[in-house]
């Protein structure tokens, strides 16, 4: 059996040299791939939840992976519906369908997932940021940044119902392109075409990828990079054209004049005036018509085009991308959400930014030196923080979280600094990050009266019991902080605030292939594949136990706590491994009469 990183090196290797990669569905037998999608999906929000079937990563085993894999061999695994549920989609009245599937197709589908991306990622263009290691939303918009100065034209790209229309003929046909093996693809097609139940109702999906299932973001991938191809091959040769910007010739006429009165010493006043006014023109001629470049990025369905030139050149390219998704994806673009933005005099909105373009030559940089005109601006848009402050607050006033006064205050001050914290470094790279002062004042002043909602005792006294002042690269700051100590342990902290406001825009992108998998094996993996049960000690077959929230089981209760939650709760840990007959009795909610506990 081979290492999984060994069966992924190879075919990553094949898709870095562009060999088509034959013969891989006889990778679909190695355990050793399960046991990796195991460790990679079983922490995911959906282990839990169930599909059509009542299966969940609960009560995941070594025998359950022999049964799924002799399926496969023989050809006889059957993809079992989606579960489909529909959920909110933001700033819309419209829901967004996702489907849930059954927990072994979950398992199959990582492993595949997997064997795609190992081929395709070296692939894939630089310039495609969704969904891939290494590249994120924070990747997009550093090449937005650094390699985007002086764009005229934004055309804000949105495929309308993307995932759920995407063409099953042309998907299985772009895979045929590099895959030649009829029985993995023949399983890839059987998986698009498993359907869906809705209101336990069967339905078929004649189009689109399993939404909600793992594999579809790397299918929705493979699909959209004939985009990619598009625009870099073709639409970028066609319209680039120039090495440099011809000089501005009033500048070049005033930067003479200035030399020549310099040279006969003429008055000091005169000098200076005509300084001034050639710092205010631009160096070089913005509207050169023997100028052009097209730039592009690309997040799942969202791309985002900068265009330096004329409007109609613009208006062309947005409608030939129209029509390439039309004719040869079977895609179309949202109307309502595809839009021509003017660079300087408009913002664009692309993965939540704002982005614009300086158009102003009085602005200095570092030194006096005039570098600001034509970069690119990040910021937050307006609103966001309006937005953001929404959920703790009431008739223009901060307010308690009644939902969460049933947690520990421990509970409390991780989950506001967490998304405090997670907002202020989706908007690290933006201008205005500071305009989150509002935020945290909000946030805290909720935070405080949830404390003390829950403590029953004043504001006052949450922050003489909670406040305290702590070291951080940049200074001392004042936080609310929960300490809970372990023994031989390192003791457990929630810290409020400390989380600096200083824009950080990091360089440019690197140059190092993409790892497709993590060298380092999962621990609950290991700790199932020693074979010996966490809570007995016997030694045989192993079935993973997973609870959704630790603090699920530190909620006080009438009964005593069983062995296992005990274990759960000292160890930090979701997840279990033990033997069948613990397993038994702790899905049935009975005490183990086991008399030996490990608790190392």
């Amino acid at each position: 059996m081979r290492p999984t990183e060994t069966v992924l090196g190879i075919i990553q290797d094949r898709g870095r040299r562009r060999l088509p990669l034959e013969d891989v569905y006889r990778q679909l037998f190695n355990p050793a791939l399960y046991w990796t999608a195991y460790g990679k999906i079983s922490s995911n929000k959906g282990a839990l939840t169930p599909g059509v079937t009542p299966e969940t990563a609960d009560g995941m085993s070594e025998e359950k992976i022999l049964v799924i894999i002799d399926a496969v061999r023989f050809e006889r695994y059957q993809w079992s519906p989606a579960r489909r549920i529909y959920i909110e989609k933001k700033n819309s009245t419209k829901k967004r369908p996702l489907g849930m599937p059954t927990w072994s197709d979950k398992l199959l589908q990582e492993v595949i997932r997997m064997v795609l991306a190992a081929y395709y990622e070296p692939q894939f263009s630089e310039h495609s940021h969704g969904f891939r290691p290494d590249h994120s939303c924070s990747t997009a918009f550093e090449e937005i940044y650094h390699g985007w100065h002086g764009i005229a034209w934004f055309i804000e790209g949105d495929i309308a119902s993307y995932f759920d229309t995407i063409d099953h003929t042309v998907m299985m046909e772009i895979l045929r392109m590099n895959i030649h093996d009829n029985r993995f693809l023949r399983l890839i097609e059987n998986m698009l075409k498993a359907g869906y139940l809705e209101d336990w109702k069967f339905n078929k999906t004649l189009s689109g990828t399993p939404q909600g299932g793992v594999v579809s973001p790397i299918l929705a991938n493979i699909y959209l990079d004939l985009l990619d191809q598009y625009v870099e091959q073709y639409l970028i040769p066609a319209y680039n054209c120039g090495t440099a910007r011809r000089r501005n010739r009033q500048h070049a006429k005033l930067a003479n004049a200035l030399w020549k009165a310099r040279r006969q010493k003429e008055d000091v006043s005169v000098i200076r005036k005509m300084a001034k006014q050639a710092k205010l023109l631009p160096t070089l001629d913005p509207y050169d018509p023997n100028f052009r470049r097209l730039k592009y990025v690309r997040y799942a369905d969202d791309f985002l085009i900068g265009v330096i030139g004329p409007q109609a050149e613009a208006e062309k390219i947005k409608q030939q991308i129209r029509e390439f998704l039309r004719d040869t994806l079977k895609l179309e673009l949202s109307e309502e959400k595809t839009l021509l933005t003017h660079s300087s005099t408009a913002e664009a909105r692309f993965l939540g930014y704002a982005i614009s373009i300086n158009r102003d030559n009085s602005l200095r940089g570092v030194g006096g030196n005039r570098t600001l005109s034509g970069t690119v601006n990040l910021r937050i848009p307006k609103g966001r923080v309006a937005e953001a402050c929404k959920p703790y607050m009431q008739h223009g006033k901060p307010i308690h979280r009644q939902e969460r006064t049933h947690d520990t205050v421990f509970s409390i001050i991780s989950i506001f600094q967490a998304e405090y914290r997670g907002l202020v470094e989706y908007y690290r790279k933006t201008i205005n990050l500071r305009d989150f002062t509002k935020l945290k004042w909000v946030m805290e002043q909720s935070l405080t009266k949830t404390i003390a909602t829950k403590m029953k005792i004043s504001v006052a006294k949450v922050y003489q019991r909670y406040a305290t002042t702590i070291e951080t690269p940049n200074g001392p700051r004042k936080v609310l902080r929960e300490v809970i100590q372990r023994e031989d342990r390192a003791p457990l902290v929630a810290t409020w605030g400390g989380v600096s406001l200083k824009r950080v825009i990091r360089g440019k992108l690197d140059d190092d292939p993409p790892r497709i998998w993590n060298d380092v094996r999962n621990e609950h993996v290991d700790r199932m594949l020693a074979k010996t049960c966490e809570l007995c000690g016997s030694i045989g077959t192993i079935y993973g136990h997973h609870v959704r929230a630790l603090r699920d089981l530190q909620k006080p209760g009438r009964r005593p706590k069983a062995e296992w939650e005990i274990l759960m709760i000292s160890r930090q840990r979701k997840k279990l491994a033990v033997c069948h007959h613990c397993h038994y009795h702790v899905i049935h909610g009975k005490q183990g009469n086991s008399s030996t506990v490990k608790r190392s």
